[in-house]
């Protein structure tokens, strides 16, 4: 049991960056469709990530020396600016959530469960259970952070936008200087 609980405040502590994305990505005008589509991305990331983490994690980043933070950071400074530039050349409150930014958005924010499934070993034997968690949660705040950024941005307007922009381009930089 205590297993499972450790599980669950691993995969709430994966799902932190994912909550604060999809607020920015909600105070934009997001299809119910692309809505349910992301966080089934993003689940699906999840739970798939922590599995290529333990079976293929230490080859990988000890072959191609990869810094996992340094990609986060430039892929959130990618969908920040991307948000800029649609903010500016629309007078809607429009961001266009297309398949490709769905996918660099869930992989980004999966990369952490990946580095999470190097050492996942050390606490569980049973990995599908893991990425089953890991998969719920980071969905779960997912549509969370959505549902309240889309309720924020209804409110607040471009403000909120704007917010959502900045938060995006902060944890964008913090990943970069990890």
């Amino acid at each position: 049991m205590s297993i499972i609980i450790s599980l669950f405040i691993i995969g709430i502590s994966l799902s932190m960056d994912t909550f604060s994305i999809s607020l920015s990505i909600g105070t934009f005008n997001i299809t119910r469709k692309k809505t349910i589509f992301l966080c089934f991305l993003v689940g699906v990331m999840h739970f798939f990530m922590p599995l290529l983490g333990s079976l293929l994690g230490n080859k990988i980043i000890t072959f191609l020396n990869i810094n996992v933070n340094f990609l986060l950071g430039i892929i959130l400074l990618f969908i920040g600016i991307e948000m800029i530039l649609d903010l500016i050349k629309t007078e809607e409150k429009y961001f266009e959530l297309t398949l490709f930014n769905m996918m660099l958005i869930s992989i980004s924010v999966s990369l952490d469960s990946f580095s999470t499934g190097l050492g996942l070993s050390a606490i569980t034997e049973n990995v599908f259970l893991s990425g089953i968690i890991f998969s719920t949660c980071a969905a779960s705040f997912t549509f969370l952070g959505l549902l309240i950024g889309k309720y924020s941005g209804e409110k607040l307007g471009v403000y909120a936008n704007i917010l959502g922009i900045i938060l995006l381009i902060f944890l964008g930089i913090m990943h970069i200087f990890k």
